[in-house]
């Protein structure tokens, strides 16, 4: 950052919540690299107390976690002082990481844009303290996955190992689930669940073994579990051949988009398409209960766009946002439209029966 004295601070804090904004509402992950901060511009103890109120429950309900990359003594300090008024849940989420190759075990290195000033400090850091270069950061190889794999493995996989089975079971028994239980539940998908118990219930799935959700006492769990699935794919539902033709949504002409958007679906291979299918006529299910839970076709875009098309190399832009959330709101509210000329499985055909009854 630039002196404090040349930097409006109150305009940089309105930046931060405006950038932050287009993400919050989905799961996330903030790195923040703490290489650069100097005496000319730090900020002032006052100005950081007043950051921490601004960002309040909106911005801290779906953190993951707060990586802190090569804290120094100021870092520390500045927790010390500040420990008294943070939350210890927040507290939780924050992990002090020395070098980089640190952060390499926590999340997916290589989608990280890291600054080249930053990767030379952390060079220099390492010569300083080691007498030699830091290790190049590797992903690890994926290991080989269970028979009963359901997380983590591309659909042909989970069918070929459900006697061809086209809707994944977890996606069948979360939705399932969710129809009898959640539609009228107010921020359905909005809120968060323990990571803990995510986990738990991912493992139970990858083993093979029957989930009961009831068990859980929580019904933002299958909400969950279901948007952590198709975010684990190894290609997105939408496929990466689509992300270009989504990202020019924005500039086809507002009458002609929902054509435009039947056309790149009709692209689609047949079992993502089914499958597709199957997930939007749920979510334009939930859409037709937003009077309860709140949750409009722009809302649940803005939860499931993210989840269901990405790039194949790097992450999402900021910029990417409005076309991919736009393309997912058409999808969701002109869901009849869209999908209203292939055979899909009997599944499929149930929910979409259920979504005229309701209508």
């Amino acid at each position: 950052m630039p002196p404090s004295h040349q930097l409006n601070h109150t305009r940089l804090l309105e930046y931060l919540k405006y950038t932050l904004d287009q993400y919050v509402e989905n799961d996330y992950t903030v790195v923040y690299f703490h290489y650069g901060l100097k005496s000319l511009n730090k900020p002032s103890l006052k100005w950081l107390q007043t950051a921490y109120k601004e960002f309040d429950r909106k911005y801290k309900k779906n953190l993951k976690a707060l990586y802190v990359v090569h804290p120094t003594n100021f870092i520390k300090i500045l927790w010390n002082i500040f420990k008294p008024l943070i939350s210890h849940k927040f507290g939780k989420k924050i992990t002090y990481l020395n070098y980089l190759a640190d952060l390499g075990q926590h999340l997916k290195y290589d989608q990280l844009n890291i600054p080249q000033e930053v990767i030379r400090h952390d060079e220099n850091l390492w010569r300083k303290q080691k007498g030699k270069l830091p290790p190049v950061v590797k992903v690890p190889p994926p290991r080989p996955p269970l028979p009963t794999q359901q997380f983590g493995v591309s659909l042909q996989y989970i069918k070929d190992k459900n006697k061809g089975e086209l809707i994944p079971p977890v996606m069948k028994e979360t939705v399932s689930y969710l129809k009898s239980k959640g539609l009228q539940v107010e921020g359905l998908f909005r809120r968060s669940a323990s990571i803990q118990t995510i986990k738990d219930v991912q493992k139970l799935y990858n083993q093979g073994k029957s989930v009961n959700f009831d068990d859980y006492h929580d019904i933002h769990i299958p909400a969950v579990i279901l948007k952590t699935f198709l975010r684990e794919l190894p290609e997105p539902l939408l496929t990466f051949d689509c992300y270009d033709h989504i990202l020019e949504i924005t500039n086809v002409e507002s009458c002609l988009r929902v054509t435009r958007c039947k056309q790149i679906i009709q692209g689609l291979p047949e079992h993502n398409y089914v499958v597709l299918k199957y997930l939007i006529c749920f979510l334009h299910m939930v859409s037709q209960e937003s009077i309860y839970n709140r949750m409009t076709a722009s809302s649940l875009a803005c939860v499931f766009g993210l989840n269901l098309i990405w790039p194949q190399k790097g992450t999402t832009s900021l910029s990417a946002l409005v076309p991919v959330n736009l393309f997912t709101e058409l999808l969701i509210d002109f869901y009849t439209n869209i999908f209203n000329s292939r055979t899909v499985p009997d599944d499929t055909q149930n929910t979409e029966q259920e979504v005229h009854i309701r209508l």
